[in-house]
């Protein structure tokens, strides 16, 4: 038998064509027998099955269903909008306010046009994915990008907030006994958007797609029956009643002094109907392709839908002069359902049909946000400027912790202000115009600077939307600021900086982390010792554990170490070293008189840790499946990993040890009696025995893993489990485990390469060729292959 060879690093390798021994089946079904925590198991039964990544292709949505998800914000605000104008205008022109509803509204859509516009020109030179954010980062640096992504990220917030707090409002419209049940309505409507979300983009769309269509269908019939009534038999107006806003004097003059200001306040409130456009150039990858063109197309699509609305109410409202009432409810719509449909019974069930279809995208509004909000903070951790962890898809193939953030924050803001839209709106649109302006403002820059056809044309569209977005946000912000738009104004330079310093960090710690990291990997001196210390506070089996692995490093000084801080306590541990035999491994009790552990032990590690030594400090640490129980415990095992570890070659390892009883044996047993079976249990959803992250690959005229033979030629099918790196010193080589359906694996060996376009893990692919070994396993020597799937990590954005 030939000799076992030995790596440039120093680690032993067993000889690869050893032909007197049949080489070990590679088998990872055994892992199918572990069992699942309890939190798994609850997430799975909410949630469902996970969703492995290659079928993220398969949640893309067509036009009609992300016309749903996407724009329901944007329709839903037609059902404010008018009101919020109409709010400002009549305490100071009385009736004559009516009489410039329309006209603002008008100039408010036209400035819908002008954004509708730059966000297509976006859809087009962005169509992986666009919105403010990533065209304010290409063309201006990611540092001003979080301009946008602060006023975003305030802006989705926001948006959740407003839209179940006016869907609970046009509840309490219909259902005047619910009024003072607007909180945990407006609560309860969150948790049960986001738990929608959680469960993936797929099932969120079908529960969004019949409301959206069911409003649009209710509003084109109120705006219809509304203009056919006013051309026939004339629109009743609406009396004034007890709790309506007080009217001021129509001669007050609406063209001087604060009159002018007051108008420009009902324009910027009226505005906020224009809040979610940015949301279809955000989730330009939820489309199916052509993403670009069919987002294009919704976009235009979603616009004029929304117009029609807008101004529809705005007529109907202007028309009727409903007065809106001062705690918001009634709202303005539901009046206005009320005179158009009258009071007979088909007219009290259109007028039901209105509220329930109102109430919907209302509530539903919010999906927008959490459609858009994940993908947001996606791409601004990406780029290191939030927590890394919301770039992560969760169980469903969604932004799961993005999700939570945004429904935790939406949750707060709601009981903050009591959820009133009217305490609301004034936050609303400051973020939502700065995205517009920003957005606007990079296509300005990108056209000047690439220079495509029609840059000129592209050019003045895209300025002309930057410089009345940016109008209206010194607008709003000015005449907004006492009644709650200081908010956002003191807010979104705290959250710019906040994300301006998170980067900062981050990239501080990569330069500490990367720089000669390969040096120190594989060129490095290694030391001539290596020590191992064992800290003891008691022998038990979480001890005796921490022994066991520390033997197996085979270290050239092994010792346990307990710091005295109670003398009586320590003469035990000592005599009850020696009398369970234990005085084969050197006990060493150091006092610690001031009782600072991790002082002591930092001192301890200065004094192995010689220049010439590798120091190991294991640290037995409990663990303790029930939360209530954790807090019966310290921490001090964390605490002194922390303090150790800012010493040079100094490494400090936790041992952990669960304390359940009989778990330790009960899963040995386990292991070791059902290494090799295939559960049936593994059909079952949740049950121990289900592999959710298994291949599932059956392709016809293949072989299944378990059966193959060695030296016979097969051909199999399954997915890449992991690929295998090999350093520069090493035979050029790529290996690859693939896994079958059965939870069996193979390695393919791919010499004289070390990568192959197209095989990655995740990868499924059907191979072919004689098994061999290889590493003393099963193995196929340069196979032929054909994939089947790549997963692509672009699909994240």
């Amino acid at each position: 038998m030939p000799d076992a060879e030995t790596t440039s690093t120093g680690v032993r390798k067993p000889p690869e064509h050893d032909l007197t021994r049949r080489p070990n089946r590679t088998d990872t079904s055994s892992v199918a027998s572990l069992p699942e925590s309890f939190r798994y198991r609850v997430k799975r039964k909410l949630l469902g099955p996970p969703l492995v990544s290659d079928e993220l292709a398969g949640q893309r949505l067509g036009k009609p269903t992300a016309l749903a998800v996407l724009s329901s914000d944007v329709m839903s605000s037609s059902a404010y909008a008018s009101e919020q104008m109409i709010r400002v205008l009549i305490p100071i022109g009385g009736l004559a306010a009516f009489s410039l509803v329309t006209p603002l509204t008008a100039v408010i859509l036209a400035v819908l046009a002008v954004v509708t516009i730059c966000y297509r020109d976006v859809v087009r030179s962005y169509p992986k994915a666009g919105g403010s954010y990533v065209v304010s980062r290409d063309n201006f640096g990611p540092n001003i990008a979080q301009i946008a992504g602060a006023a975003l990220l305030i802006s989705y917030t926001i948006t959740v907030a407003v839209s179940v707090a006016a869907g609970s409002d046009a509840i309490i419209s219909a259902v005047p006994a619910l009024a003072h049940d607007a909180v945990p309505m407006s609560i309860g409507f969150v948790l049960l958007l986001a738990y929608g979300n959680l469960r993936g983009i797929r099932e969120a769309g079908r529960v969004f797609a019949v409301p959206t269509y069911f409003f649009i269908a209710n509003m084109a019939l109120l705006i219809v029956s509304g203009l056919v009534k006013e051309a026939t038999t004339g629109l009743p107006h609406a009396p004034e009643g007890n709790g309506t806003m007080s009217l001021g004097h129509s001669s007050g003059g609406l063209i001087l002094g604060i009159s002018a200001f007051y108008l420009l306040r009902a324009f910027a409130q009226g505005s906020s109907a224009m809040t979610g456009t940015e949301a279809i150039s955000n989730g330009v990858s939820i489309f199916r392709v052509p993403q670009a063109r069919n987002a294009r197309t919704t976009l235009a699509l979603m616009s004029t839908i929304l117009g029609v609305m807008f101004l529809g109410v705005s007529v109907l409202a202007a028309l009727t002069h409903t007065i809106p009432f001062v705690s918001g409810t009634p709202t303005v719509v539901s009046e206005i359902g009320k005179l158009v449909y009258g009071t007979s019974p088909f007219g009290q069930v259109l007028f039901y049909m209105l509220q329930t279809a109102t109430a919907l995208i209302l509530i539903l509004a919010a999906n927008t946000s959490f459609t858009g909000f994940p993908f947001l903070v996606s791409f601004v951790a990406e780029d290191s400027f939030l927590p890394r962890m919301l770039t992560v898809r969760g169980h469903r193939l969604v932004f799961s912790n993005g999700i939570i953030v945004l429904a935790t924050a939406s949750i707060v803001l709601l009981l903050v202000t009591g959820a009133r839209v009217s305490a609301l709106i004034p936050m609303y649109a400051i973020g939502v115009f700065t995205g517009f302006t920003m957005a606007g403002a990079g296509m300005v820059r990108h056209h000047l600077t690439h220079r495509d056809e029609h840059w000129r044309k592209s050019v003045a569209v895209n300025a002309t939307a930057a410089v009345v977005c940016a109008v209206i946000v010194v607008v709003f912000a000015i005449a907004e600021f006492t009644q709650g738009g200081w908010v956002v104004v003191v807010v979104m330079p705290l959250i710019v900086y906040g994300l301006v310093r998170t980067n900062r960090e981050y990239r501080s710690e990569d330069v500490v982390l990367e720089e000669g990291a390969a040096i120190q990997a594989c060129e490095a001196r290694i030391l001539r010792r290596n020590v191992v210390v064992i800290l003891i506070d008691r022998i038990d089996l979480a001890t005796a554990r921490a022994i066991q692995y520390a033997r197996s490093l085979t270290p050239d000084d092994l010792r346990a170490v307990h710091f005295n801080i109670d003398h009586p306590r320590a003469e035990v541990l000592m005599e009850r070293w020696q009398r369970l035999g234990l005085a084969r491994l050197p006990l060493d009790v150091i006092d610690c008189p001031d009782r600072r552990l991790t002082r002591a032990s930092l001192e301890l590690a200065a004094e192995l840790a010689d220049g010439e030594t590798e120091v190991s400090i294991l640290l037995p640490r409990r663990s303790y499946g029930k939360a209530w129980r954790r807090i019966l415990h310290d921490q001090t095992a964390d605490q002194i990993v922390e303090v150790v570890s800012q010493l040079s070659h100094v490494n400090a390892t936790i041992v952990p040890f669960l304390v359940a009883p009989g778990i330790e044996q009960q899963m040995s047993a386990e292991l070791v009696a059902q290494p090799n079976r295939r559960s049936k249990a593994a059909a079952t959803a949740g049950g121990p025995g289900k592999s959710d992250s298994g291949p599932g690959v059956t392709i016809a005229g293949t072989t299944p893993i378990a059966e193959l033979s060695w030296r016979t030629r097969t051909r199999i099918a399954g997915r890449v489990k992991s690929l295998r790196v090999q350093p520069w010193a090493e035979a050029t080589s790529l290996e690859c485990m693939l896994v079958d359906a059965s939870g069996h694996a193979v390695t393919l060996v791919f010499l004289g390469r070390r990568s192959i376009s197209g095989i990655r893990s995740g990868s499924l692919l059907v191979a072919e060729g004689m098994v061999g070994k290889h590493r003393n396993k099963l193995a196929i020597i340069n196979p032929t292959y054909e994939l089947l799937s790549v997963t692509d990590s672009s699909d994240a954005l």
